[in-house]
């Protein structure tokens, strides 16, 4: 049976989306060029995945000479909003409470961090509860 489709970017996926939000625009070799180093990746596998999220609609291909300029089509705050709806459906049964509880728990937030939290949630309280 197949597996069905994500309307959320993969992994790889993703490492290309962070480049092109951070440098905008790129080429095939630029993308390579930005990707992070932790495994050796080939210019046409980096080639090919451009293409294949092209055809998703996840990104935008212009010509540019003898090469591709490529873009990311959503902007970084909608799409991580959609990986983190698909996760709190699936993983967490839609319970926020249950999420931050294992977000805590995994990344062990500094100070600071947990400063910023307290502040994201005040924000929330004003603008949603009153």
């Amino acid at each position: 049976m197949a597996r069905p489709k994500s309307k959320t970017p993969t992994p790889a996926e993703l490492a290309v989306l962070k480049v092109l939000w951070e440098h905008g625009p790129c080429t095939v070799r630029e993308v390579l060029q930005h990707l992070p180093s932790d495994r050796k990746r080939a210019y046409t596998s980096v080639m090919t995945l451009l293409s294949v999220m092209t055809e998703k609609g996840m990104l935008l291909r212009k010509s540019s000479g003898r090469a591709f300029v490529y873009s990311a089509k959503g902007d970084q705050d909608s799409t991580l909003g959609k990986i983190m709806g698909e996760m709190l459906g699936r993983a967490f049964d839609g319970s926020a409470s249950t999420l931050v509880a294992h977000l805590l728990q995994q990344s062990s937030p500094n100070p600071d961090e947990l400063y910023q939290i307290h502040k994201a949630i005040e924000h929330y309280r004003r603008e949603h509860h009153s």
